[in-house]
């Protein structure tokens, strides 16, 4: 961990790289989650005053409680749509060009923020949130796609968690200005949802002085003078880029002639279908892990244990912090533990907590100190959620596949983050509605499975070539199927010899 953390403080450029990216890339995707929670009375106001200006009544509240779904929900699908061009887009014009016309995005969302009181119109804030959406969509995949082929092998994973500390980092910042001594004011709130636009200016500014992917200007463009001075600037001078070109290069000589794989390709290979699996399994266990039902349940939980009405949005800062520091220290640690214990145990420790959650929950009524109980096992979950799974999956396409897969596997990545968050928004209050606290238990399924899996299926990626991970998943799965076809055969065997018997 300590040569690790010392050679990024050698390599000033990478941090910068780190910093500039993040905070116009997966930060806009975790500011823009939370950011909503503190301004929603207000823009239900807005949304009444403009039906009744136009129209002449006020709504409904089921009237009103579907256009605020709506204002919710449309992130994602703007999400989703920036998802299945990012891909596409990064492959064409690089990952710095990409993320530098995605700024665009950013900035006209907050314009049209900005103006929506003024013009009392909340199609506005609907047109901005789409746009954020379509904004954090391309963050999600060109910003892990261009930080980690920017890292040196040593650093993949540290600089890989990056991505989630920033998803974490977003989400804490939408609560911090929320409140009511920031910007969570009737004066204030337009220019909290505004505030999307000051990091994608800032990125804006700050981007054209990095260097472009050297993996992007080596694999696809050819150009390896250009590989080597964006190398030589990431890293420092007095790093060797020799040896990690020459791995570059030997992969690109794995997969001379072939072309970006399409999507189909993604799913018809047999050569890829555990990477893919692996996938499919940690993006949607991402979103339906329970961490939105934690957060929810998080008030009940505090004030239950004695924390006054008016000082909730405190404790609830305190669980955002919790996950900001926590994802910030897995950057310590991944290094010396690696992925695959990080997810495994992650997952296995989420799933005992929120199965002790539910049973703490259901005792609290008739025990005093249970309470504290239930208190304590929030914090665990998130600690463990933020060590684990949020740190680790978002990276995990960009190391597992070869650079021809890449492009596709972020979409379906995405794809299923998107989708999946988007099912969370509009299923979860019906499953809280009828299964109250015991839709944990709902969740301690996934958690637990996606443990098994990544115990059993997933190799470990640390410190690895991607052409190595490729043949570290071959030789996991053609042992079990070695090992299930020995004991088949010897099945077979044993009946038949005993058939022998029998006739004898």
């Amino acid at each position: 961990m300590t040569g690790a953390l010392r050679q990024l403080t050698k390599s000033p450029v990478l941090v910068a790289a780190i910093l500039i990216a993040g905070i116009g890339g997966t930060f806009q995707y975790g500011f823009n989650i939370s950011v909503l929670n503190s301004p929603s009375p207000f823009i239900k106001e807005l949304v009444n005053s403009t039906c009744q200006q136009r129209y002449g009544h006020s709504l409904e509240p089921w009237e009103l409680s579907l256009i605020w779904s709506f204002i919710v929900s449309i992130y994602s699908i703007g999400g989703l749509a920036g998802t299945l061009y990012a891909g596409r887009v990064a492959g064409m014009y690089g990952r710095k060009t990409t993320l530098l016309l995605n700024n665009v995005l950013a900035i006209s969302g907050a314009i049209l923020m900005l103006f929506s009181k003024t013009a009392l119109s909340f199609e506005m804030i609907m047109v901005a949130r789409v746009l954020y959406g379509i904004n954090a969509g391309v963050s999600l995949t060109v910003h892990t796609m261009y930080i980690l082929e920017c890292a040196p092998k040593r650093l993949r994973g540290m600089v890989g968690v990056s991505v989630a500390s920033f998803v974490s980092l977003g989400k804490f910042s939408g609560q911090l200005l929320g409140i009511s001594e920031v910007l969570g004011t009737e004066q204030g709130w337009i220019w909290l949802l505004a505030f999307s636009g000051a990091a994608g200016l800032l990125q804006l500014l700050t981007l054209p002085f990095l260097p472009e992917s050297p993996r992007y200007l080596l694999l696809e463009k050819a150009d390896k003078h250009g590989c080597e001075t964006a190398l030589r600037r990431l890293w420092g001078t007095e790093r060797d880029p020799g040896p990690e070109m020459e791995e570059m290069l030997a992969e690109h000589a794995a997969l001379k002639g072939v072309k970006i794989h399409r999507l189909m390709d993604l799913f018809l290979d047999h050569n890829v279908r555990w990477q893919l699996f692996t996938i499919i399994v940690t993006f949607i266990t991402l979103q339906l892990c329970g961490i939105n039902a934690v957060y929810l349940y998080s008030f009940d939980v505090f004030q239950a244990a004695g924390i006054a009405k008016e000082n909730l949005r405190y404790a609830a800062l305190g669980t955002g912090l919790c996950e900001v520091s926590t994802s910030i220290a897995c950057v310590l640690i991944i290094e010396s533990t690696g992925k695959r214990l990080l997810l495994f145990r992650g997952y296995i420790c989420m799933a005992a907590s929120l199965a002790l959650l539910t049973l703490t929950l259901y005792l609290q009524d008739f025990v005093s100190w249970m309470p504290y109980c239930s208190m304590v096992l929030v914090f665990i979950y998130i600690f463990f959620f933020s060590s684990g799974p949020a740190g680790v999956t978002a990276p995990l396409p960009g190391e597992i596949f070869t650079q021809s897969y890449k492009p596709p596997a972020f979409v379906v990545a995405c794809v299923l983050n998107w989708i999946g968050l988007f099912l969370v928004g509009m299923l979860f209050p019906l499953i809280v509605e009828h299964l109250d606290y015991f839709c944990f238990l709902v969740f301690f399924v996934f958690c637990f499975f996606s443990g098994v899996f990544v115990w059993f299926h997933v190799p470990e990626t640390k410190n690895k070539t991607v052409l190595e991970i490729t043949e570290d998943f071959k030789k996991m799965h053609q042992k079990r199927r070695h090992s299930l076809q020995s004991k088949m055969s010897s099945i077979l065997i044993n009946d038949i010899q005993s058939t022998k018997c029998t006739k004898l």
